[in-house]
């Protein structure tokens, strides 16, 4: 995945909250197409080492034991300028601080419960695509 693919996650609380449709809805509408999808739950193993550049922080258990309640939906979405347009879509971490009409600001809560994950980087979009998805489940 080089300059045209990214990874986004619609986290346990957004699932909850009955906002895959829509969330999906936001993302094709906005010319991402969907190259791989599932509807999953993250292990505490899986979840800690998604998130293990972050383990030295305060916050990393209470990330691990939110990202574990409950399922997940994980995709991996091509469109050229895929992560920055996917950064901008999605919105700053606090909902209280995104522009409006992007996904955080519709859809999340607050800053731990920030209802989508994107990849920050080509190299994380790769590295966090490949974590969830086998080569042949990619297309």
């Amino acid at each position: 995945m080089t300059g045209n693919r990214t990874f986004t996650m619609i986290k346990p609380d957004a699932v909850e909250n009955g906002h895959i449709g829509a969330i999906l809805e936001k993302i094709t509408a906005a010319g991402f197409k969907i190259v791989a999808m599932k509807y999953t739950q993250l292990s505490v193993r899986d979840a800690q080492g998604f998130y293990a550049v972050h383990s030295e922080r305060p916050f990393f258990g209470e990330l691990v034991e939110f990202m574990t309640r409950g399922p997940i939906v994980a995709a991996i979405l091509e469109k050229d300028n895929a992560v920055e347009d996917f950064r901008a879509l999605i919105g700053a971490t606090n909902p209280a601080e995104a522009a409006e009409g992007t996904i955080r600001k519709l859809f999340a809560t607050s800053i731990g419960e920030n209802a989508v994950h994107g990849s920050d980087s080509d190299e994380n979009a790769a590295i966090e695509g490949a974590f969830h998805f086998a080569g042949r489940e990619v297309f």
